[in-house]
């Protein structure tokens, strides 16, 4: 291995079913990790679900059941996503785990030893849908914005981690590291926000109120707030073969969680424990739904993603998900356009290449690749023969934007299927003379079907190992450089093809296929 890769997205909260939003990210991480292990690095790729806090206590009251038993049902539920769509990650995160617990409380005994929390009563407005403490300052036209949800007023003694002796240096380490952030304008946005003073953070809970949650070392009759729960979780598991692996070289999240979480409380944090923070927080956006906005109060605007992933396959919403939004911007989910990119740029541009190809080297070679390499090459073959291709592809992935990736390599698709009207195998296999030319023009389209299991191995893996089989070749993960061009296939007898994306018989039934 070159080298190690350490990778991480949000938890997901387990108060609430998963949707396309959840789906989004693990397939975003997904995509990365499976590019750097094309790089033949060691990769952790941490990915899971936070179990504790008063909505899941709430959930699980509601159900008549015990908090851990409702964790323990709901986590599956996105474990089982996760599987169904291929997210391979090295450890599935749950809170409730005793390392990470010991983690949590390793923390908060070292701050408080330290001076960083202290105990203090407070009084005023709490979001119980954020779960935190709000003041007027947030208040849009007198009115608490729809996303803290019910507000309510409130006096209790807490504990309390100081944020403002750090906002000076957090400020310089953005100023110092452009890229900490992506997009560039998030960057612009954290910088806005710690324009003034930080309010100290209340990071506990007493156990009158909250229950579910892990208690304070110093004073077991508090739980730790929400945040110093889920974000350890970052730590608790950073290791490789048992060995610390730190920093994170990216972390995923949504914009939701960048302001204040991830943005000012996990860095201070790492800044008073001295740990080194995250080389890159890249940072998504929203989906919505036919232009509408997607939310867990709004069950109709939900997308459950698995019954796209029984009709379509796992391989059609990763590529839709990953072509569609544009890095740090919103993306719109719809059947039109995910219908469009299937049948377009899955079944009539990828599938149809690969079936014909192959099927026509089975019908005039007998299935074996023919030469491809020798004088009979033209210039009307360098489109197919250049490796401009794998460095557009690399250049976008570190740019942290697979969509032009995937723009990159159906630029491939689009020329490689020009090239088979242009030179018309069917009409050349009919003219004896035209022989040596056949094998030339057959033997670049396997070469190019090959190169393109390569290139579509981190998005789409199950169709990436489809096609291989079909191509005869080893499956399983593939160096990234294998995507340049060779004549490893001459005289290579290929399998038989098979549809990769079969047509669908459009349904309607609102946001979502019949399963």
């Amino acid at each position: 291995m070159v080298g190690s890769y350490f990778l991480t997205t949000a938890i997901d909260y387990v108060n609430s079913a998963p949707h396309l939003g959840h789906a989004y990210e693990k397939v975003l991480a997904d995509f990365f990790s499976r590019h750097e292990l094309s790089l033949e690095r060691d990769v952790l790729f941490l990915t899971g679900v936070d179990e504790h806090g008063q909505k899941v206590q709430q959930s699980a009251q509601r159900e008549g059941v015990e908090p851990q038993a409702f964790a323990d049902r709901m986590s599956a539920r996105f474990r089982e996503q996760h599987r169904s769509l291929g997210v391979a990650s090295s450890h599935f995160v749950r809170t409730t785990d005793d390392q990470h617990k010991k983690i949590v409380r390793d923390w908060l005994q070292k701050l408080h030893d330290k001076g960083e929390i202290f105990f203090q009563e407070h009084e005023g407005y709490y979001s119980v849908r954020q779960e935190q403490f709000v003041t007027e300052k947030d208040r849009v036209d007198g009115q608490w914005p729809e996303i803290f949800g019910e507000v309510i007023h409130t006096r209790e003694p807490n504990y309390y981690f100081r944020l403002e002796p750090y906002r000076q240096k957090l400020l310089k380490h953005l100023e110092d590291h452009p890229e900490w952030i992506v997009p560039g304008f998030r960057r612009k946005e954290l910088q806005s926000a710690l324009a003034e003073p930080l309010a100290d953070l209340c990071i506990s809970r007493p156990k009158s109120r909250l229950a579910w949650g892990i208690p304070l070392p110093f004073n077991e009759d508090y739980v730790t707030y929400v945040w110093f729960d889920a974000l350890t979780n970052y730590y608790s598991f950073a290791s490789i073969k048992g060995q610390l692996v730190w920093p994170p070289d990216l972390q995923i999240i949504g914009k939701d969680i960048l302001i204040p979480a991830h943005g000012v409380y996990w860095p201070i944090m790492l800044f008073a424990l001295e740990l080194e923070l995250p080389k890159h927080l890249l940072v998504h956006g929203w989906w919505t739904n036919r232009g509408a906005k997607i939310s867990k109060s709004d069950a109709k605007s939900l997308i459950d993603p698995a019954p796209y992933v029984e009709t379509y396959g796992p391989d059609a919403l990763r590529y839709f998900v990953l072509r569609e939004m544009v890095l740090g911007q919103d993306a719109d989910f719809s059947d039109e356009r995910f219908e469009t990119r299937y049948t377009g740029d899955l079944g009539k541009k990828l599938g149809n290449l690969v079936q014909r190809s192959l099927s026509m080297i089975g019908r005039y070679r007998n299935g074996v690749v023919p030469n491809y390499d020798g004088f009979h090459l033209t210039a009307a073959d360098e489109g197919l023969r250049s490796d401009v291709i794998v460095e557009e592809y690399r250049r976008a992935v570190e740019q942290f934007a697979p969509h032009l990736a995937l723009q990159a390599v159906w630029d491939l698709v689009a020329r490689a299927n020009e090239y088979v009207e242009e030179n018309a195998p069917w009409k050349l296999a009919k003219e004896p003379e035209q022989a040596k030319r056949l094998d030339v023009v057959l033997g670049l389209l396997a070469e190019t079907v090959r190169r393109l299991s390569v290139l579509i191995q981190a998005a789409l893996p199950f169709t990436a190992e489809k096609i291989r089989v079909q191509l005869n070749l080893s499956t399983g993960p593939v160096r990234l450089e294998e995507a340049l061009y060779g004549n490893s296939l001459h005289g290579h007898t290929i399998g038989k093809p098979e549809v990769l994306f079969p047509p669908i018989e459009k349904v309607d039934s609102g946001s979502s296929p019949a399963p």
